[in-house]
């Protein structure tokens, strides 16, 4: 659709990655407080359903850098995968593209 607007290719490409590594760099806001929380619940739960006691080292696994590596490391995963997808599109003709539509 961006091709029929008149975007070159290269538009395109560099407006499907953004629009990726925009949503990459959101969800990590969300998901890496959830994914910390349910650690925090279910761990606990799990040991006393087994009744066993962890090892402090093996359950305080947060600490402050790794959550930016980890958001850091889901803003580069979103944009490589949508690198290819985003160059094959930019590579089809207008008329390919509305076919397909």
């Amino acid at each position: 659709m961006l091709k029929s607007i008149g975007m070159t290719p290269r538009q395109v490409t560099v407006m499907t990655v953004t629009s990726t590594a925009v949503l990459g760099a959101l969800r990590p806001l969300l998901g890496v407080p959830l994914g910390i929380a349910a650690h925090r619940v279910v761990l606990p739960r799990m040991t006393a359903g087994a009744d066993i006691t962890l090892p402090r080292y093996t359950t305080d696994v947060w600490h402050a850098p790794l959550p930016a590596v980890l958001a850091f490391a889901g803003v580069v995963i979103a944009v490589l995968g949508a690198l290819v997808p985003a160059r094959r599109a930019a590579r089809l003709t207008v008329a390919e593209v509305l076919h397909n539509e």
